[in-house]
């Protein structure tokens, strides 16, 4: 890493362990700061106490972005029962809940946002290693040239002022202070862009919201990501040679009928949408069969 103050999302996994342990450092503060997947840990939670009407109180705890909303939402698990609030004790509050993580998730709770290389490679995943190589390739390449031809640099200027914003019909009072970038939301702080209070002062004394937004979220920022320029491939004849290990193919694995793929995947307590019911057809009721399919 080249940088400090990095956020980095676990599930836990003793193996991601062991790769932070053998980094020397490289992945332990101030370079980076661990944070749990929310997601992992509602579903521990369930696996531990059999208690899916307080799967989504133990999540709504983590997204808490002041104290006070996370102590009133901690203080109804433990009404619900000291056991619950003890089992949560064990992990620091700063590692799942999003008003004490110093601001380093920027808003993310699980580590499906990395689910999104996925769109770039959709189809690719089934293709001979050298098309399957090209493809990643040319792909990750245009999106580079694509996200960097959008990312054109933006001068921001403005003023710092604090403010006093009222909502209604509630009558609730927010303070926001634009010079420390907070609000009593939470989310200024949390989120690190402005929130619908900062709005409200900017349009009041008709100031340019886009001062407040952090650097990470400026085009300037975004083109330094894509700025890497990707080298041709060339003829894989001339490629290095490989010297490694050889692979050999096990036949029976592949996929030779048509259709969509059936899923293999082992479902957990994750999962709870595709646990609930099974399939059934519109049109007779029958259990795992589709309504193209109905005869």
């Amino acid at each position: 890493m080249t940088r400090d103050g990095v956020g980095l999302i676990l599930d836990r996994h003793e193996s991601i362990n062991a790769a932070v342990e053998r980094s020397h450092g490289a992945w332990s503060p101030p370079r980076a700061f661990h944070m749990f997947c929310i997601r992992h840990i509602e579903s521990n939670f369930l696996m531990k106490f059999k208690a899916p009407y307080l799967q989504k109180l133990v999540v709504n705890i983590g997204y808490s972005r002041t104290a006070r909303e996370y102590e009133l939402r901690f203080q109804r698990l433990r009404e619900r029962g000291e056991a619950y609030t003890n089992w949560l004790d064990r992990i620091p509050r700063e590692q799942y809940a999003l008003a004490f993580d110093g601001g380093y998730r920027w808003g993310h709770m699980m580590t499906n946002l990395v689910e999104c290389i996925n769109s770039i490679l959709k189809g690719a995943h089934n293709l001979p290693i050298i098309a399957l190589v090209k493809a990643t390739f040319y792909r990750l390449n245009e999106l580079f040239t694509r996200k960097r031809a959008k990312a054109e640099a933006r001068i921001n200027a403005g003023h710092n002022e604090v403010f006093e914003v009222r909502e209604m019909p509630s009558g609730v009072e927010y303070a926001v202070d634009l010079r420390r970038q907070r609000c009593d939301c939470g989310e200024f702080q949390v989120d690190r862009i402005p929130c619908r209070h900062v709005f409200a002062c900017c349009a009041n004394q008709r100031l340019d919201w886009q001062v407040y937004v952090h650097d990470v979220y400026k085009m300037d920022q975004i083109r330094r990501v894509y700025r890497a320029r990707f080298r041709p491939l060339g003829n894989p004849t001339t490629w290095p040679s490989y010297n490694g290990p050889r692979f050999v193919p096990n036949p029976y694995l592949r996929r030779i009928a048509k259709g969509r793929p059936r899923m293999t995947r082992f479902l957990n307590e994750m999962d709870t949408r595709m646990l609930r019911h099974p399939r059934r057809c519109r049109q007779c009721g029958a259990e795992e069969l589709s309504r193209s399919r109905c005869r």
